[in-house]
């Protein structure tokens, strides 16, 4: 494969290989991989199209412009939300009967996931059920000029697979040359006062360009049907603690998550109706403004086919715009045997939009 190849490989081989690290590391520090060479984004573009030379082609996605006013005085902020699909769960428990194994072979698959976030280079970066950030995800992405922050379940389902490498859990990532972070919280998310296994990073960031504060955050709800009032009950902390963090708003903020709840649930009403003024980025797409998409998640499972709406991005529509979203797969592209695929890594779609602040940051709710 050339010496071009080769470079990726070591790469690769010296993170996959340090799977024998402790797996309780610190997760708010910068271990060795900060310290190593940087990565050229083109080039490890390249050479993870190189490993899946066998597999089709990524799908074509376009962005919409959905930009209303006067053009932005700064660079937009691209941010990107994507449930990965932890690699324990693709391949041991979560069943996906039109899925060959071999398209979720590792080696392979960590390559579609890279070549996604590479083709759309977001400023920030925001991923749900992740269990290779050890030995994958911190090590490549802090190489690419990304500070990175990750946050385990304390009880990761990913655990009762054998063989498996590690919890899963939220990361965060962004980068360095056009943020400074202020403030990191890693929040565990209580319901009915109790604590819970599912978790959130929030993290407030400056803006070097503009020198404008604005908060990002990372969730993952509870999943399942018959679980509606305990997501409703996290969804209520997370934005109690988002408030606290935010000043009551006074600082912009980006939500980014799987909710694991379609848009008729009381969570998403919940963020509706907060006293942040939160709107969903995605409804934008929608020829009225007011409809989220059909489904960013789309499966086949042993029950059946499951097509929901869980994925969002919520932002501060008094202090951001959205400049424009990358569209959906079409029902045409993601094929009958539905996700994951030989085509794409995870069960769920990438959302991506690029967001610029207001130009009049004192206009509050």
């Amino acid at each position: 494969m050339g010496n071009s190849s080769s470079r990726l490989y070591s790469a690769l081989t010296k993170t996959l290989s340090s799977s024998a690290v402790p797996q309780h590391r610190d997760c708010l520090g910068q271990p060795d991989a900060a310290q190593l060479d940087p990565i050229n984004p083109k080039d490890l573009l390249e050479e993870c199209q190189m490993v899946l030379q066998k597999r089709p082609p990524r799908f074509q996605r376009d962005f919409v412009d959905l930009k209303a006013s006067a053009a932005s005085s700064h660079r937009p902020i691209r941010v990107m939300q994507w449930n990965i699909l932890a690699q324990a769960l693709g391949e041991g428990k979560d069943n996906f009967v039109q899925c060959p194994l071999e398209a979720l072979k590792w080696e392979e698959r960590k390559c579609l996931i890279l070549e996604e976030i590479l083709a759309y280079k977001p400023d920030i970066l925001c991923l749900q059920e992740v269990d290779h950030y050890f030995d994958t995800f911190e090590p490549l992405l802090s190489r690419l000029g990304y500070q990175c922050t990750f946050f385990p379940k304390p009880w990761s389902p990913c655990l009762d697979v054998e063989q498996n490498n590690g919890p899963d859990g939220c990361a965060l990532f962004f980068l360095k040359d056009r943020f400074e972070l202020i403030n990191s919280a890693n929040i565990r998310l209580t319901a009915m006062k109790l604590k819970t296994n599912q978790v959130a990073i929030a993290q407030t960031l400056k803006c070097y360009e503009t020198g404008r504060l604005f908060c990002i955050a990372v969730t993952h709800l509870k999943a399942r049907t018959g679980w509606e009032r305990f997501r409703s009950a996290q969804g209520c902390d997370l934005l109690q603690n988002l408030k606290n963090i935010t000043q009551g708003a006074k600082i912009p903020l980006i939500i980014c998550g799987d909710f694991n709840a379609e848009p008729t649930e009381e969570v998403y009403k919940e963020f509706s109706n907060s006293s942040l003024n939160l709107n969903s980025a995605y409804k934008l797409l929608s020829p009225d403004g007011q409809s989220e998409p059909p489904y960013t998640t789309w499966k086949i499972r042993p029950s059946g086919e499951c097509r929901h709406t869980l994925d969002y991005i919520w932002y501060s529509q008094h202090a951001l715009n959205v400049n424009s979203a990358l569209d959906l797969l079409t029902e045409e592209q993601i094929g009958p045997n539905r996700l994951p695929s030989f085509n794409y890594p995870s069960d769920h779609l990438s959302l991506v939009c690029d967001f610029s602040f207001s130009q009049d940051p004192d206009r509050l709710l």
